[in-house]
């Protein structure tokens, strides 16, 4: 299947939970920060927007959690990842620079719980390229919300990683695909103007 090209204009590149506390849970997490690095440079010279999404809480936020919420309560009831503790930053090796989008969430997604949204289409964003940790957490859960959303997707195959290589594999090969262009960073590149590749095409995630 063809790839449609990229729009800078209209693309941004949303970079997912690359903090400290996240990736500490990759056995290898040195891979996806070179190639997310790599593709911020890319996008960022062709004037597309970078959003960052990183996860920490409030006093508020933990309060709010519900007792039911077996992912969240845990977080509240010990008090795990407060906003101001540098694990939750973002990578350093991926620092946002003046005039990138920044938001912090308090769920899976980076859309329900943030402004992203709002402040993305404010932009005139159509286009939303994934790079984020975990695969089978912010990925899959932001991926199907921007689809219900309508934009077009783009999944970074390399840019993306989670702890459990199975489930990894599943999401990439069976799941994601239903909703998203898969392409790795070199694709990206590829799919940018002044390339000279033209569109390019799907590839096999695996």
């Amino acid at each position: 299947m063809t790839v449609p090209p990229l729009n800078p204009r209209t693309t941004a590149l949303l970079v997912l939970d690359y903090q400290q506390a996240t990736l500490a849970a990759l056995p290898d997490p040195d891979g996806p920060l070179s190639r997310v690095a790599a593709a911020i440079a890319d996008l960022r010279a062709h004037g597309a927007t970078i959003a960052y999404v990183r996860l920490g809480f409030t006093e508020a936020d933990w309060a709010a959690i519900p007792p039911d919420n077996a992912t969240f309560s845990v977080l509240g009831r010990q008090r795990l990842l407060h906003h101001a503790d540098p694990a939750t930053a973002v990578h350093h090796l991926l620092a946002p620079e003046p005039g990138d989008l920044t938001v912090r969430k308090t769920r899976v997604g980076a859309l329900s719980t943030t402004d992203l949204d709002r402040r993305l289409r404010e932009r005139g964003i159509t286009t939303l390229v994934i790079a984020g940790v975990t695969t089978s957490g912010v990925v899959l859960s932001t991926v199907t919300d921007a689809a219900d959303r309508d934009y077009r997707l783009y999944v970074l195959s390399d840019g993306v990683a989670d702890p459990d290589p199975h489930v990894h594999r599943t999401l990439m090969t069976g799941v994601l695909p239903r909703l998203a262009h898969v392409i790795d960073t070199a694709g990206l590149r590829a799919l940018l103007p002044g390339s000279g590749a033209g569109a390019g095409s799907l590839e096999p995630a695996g």
